[in-house]
């Protein structure tokens, strides 16, 4: 087997990415901590007017509120931890898995408040309780409009990425040309490409919205949570009141239960893929491997290794190991074709030539 020695350059490297600094991300941490003061100022209320009017109602459902004020706390808290460790060397592809691991940790909140909500359903089925629904109508609407309120500002940070995801082009590199006679080569670079059109539907909204920063994602979800509920009991609330069926409450809390939990399944199942770099089957994979069979590796070429996997929003790591006849190709011609296919941040190359 024959090595083909390259030259070996100065080696300038960090691991930050840009947008823990750009300013859609900055977008997203100021709404969700303005959506947490929001979500905290609505608990407090609720609770205090419950134990003030002495209403079982108003106490449940400000502690109810309780878990989505720390859920989103959690997200806000990761936006800042992500920023604050940026520079440090220990992360060694940078921190935007820890805005994940605030999204992954929010959608257990969630998943526990879909539990809550079915159990004490099942306990209205079980041993009704009288209902005064006047006074829960209005707490219902009150807790719908401060949801909705939550809602759009979340929104707008989630289009703070829309907008700018065009703006971030390949003007930010590491340069980082490490060479060795192995051929290895290691280099960053950063490249976004626009977002999708929003959907119809609130799944797409969703995706739409808030993009790749599946924090801002679990945070969106909550408050869409707690509005979808809240709509579900006006309705209820209003049937209950005018004929009677109070029979509606608990079996609405059921429904409004198994919605979440779809919510909360499709939140974890997304954040602990990227946690567990168990990516392989994304497009980007593909891409990448079509890339360098089509364009770097000849007729005889193998592609005896490649790992692809998610270090940012839109960014993507690539190791891989190119067993080849065709001299001419080496290292850095991979690169070069990888930075022209945009999205790859990491890249660490090896080339056997047989």
């Amino acid at each position: 087997m024959q090595s083909h020695p390259l030259q070996s350059q100065h080696h300038v490297h960090d691991h930050v990415h840009d947008h823990v600094f750009d300013v859609a991300n900055h977008s997203a941490e100021q709404g969700t901590r303005l959506v947490m003061w929001i979500s905290a100022a609505m608990m407090v209320i609720e609770i205090v007017c419950g134990y003030w009017l002495n209403s079982m109602a108003l106490l449940a459902d400000g502690w109810h509120m309780s878990s989505h004020t720390l859920a989103i706390g959690l997200s806000a808290l990761a936006y800042a931890a992500a920023r604050k460790y940026a520079k440090d060397p220990r992360f060694a592809f940078g921190t935007w898995k820890i805005e994940v691991l605030g999204g992954f940790t929010s959608a257990i909140f969630l998943m526990g408040v879909a539990l809550t909500m079915l159990v004490s359903s099942l306990e209205r089925i079980y041993a009704p309780q009288s209902i005064e629904h006047e006074q829960a109508v209005w707490v219902a609407v009150l807790g719908l409009a401060v949801n909705l309120v939550c809602a759009m500002i979340l929104a707008k940070s989630g289009q703070g990425h829309d907008h700018l995801g065009h703006s971030h082009h390949d003007h930010h590199s590491h340069h980082d040309h490490h060479d060795h006679h192995d051929h290895h080569d290691h280099h960053d670079s950063t490249k976004s490409s626009d977002k999708g059109k929003l959907a119809s539907n609130v799944h797409a909204h969703m995706n739409a919205a808030q993009g790749h920063d599946l924090n801002l994602r679990s945070a969106y979800i909550h408050i869409l949570a707690d509005a979808a509920t809240s709509v579900l009991a006006i309705v209820s609330l209003l049937l209950g009141w005018a004929y009677g069926w109070d029979f509606l409450d608990p079996l609405v809390g059921m429904l409004g239960a198994v919605l979440i939990a779809l919510w909360s399944k499709n939140l974890l199942k997304e954040t602990a893929k990227v946690l567990l770099d168990c990516e392989m089957d994304h497009p980007k994979f593909d891409q990448v491997k079509r890339c360098i069979l089509e364009s770097a590796g000849g007729p005889d070429a193998v592609l005896a290794d490649l790992h692809v996997w998610r270090v940012g929003k839109k960014n993507f790591s690539c190791a891989l190991v190119l067993v080849t006849s065709d001299p001419t190709v080496t290292p850095h011609l991979i690169r070069t074709k990888l930075k022209a296919l945009g999205g790859i941040a990491h890249t660490t190359i090896e080339v056997n030539h047989i």
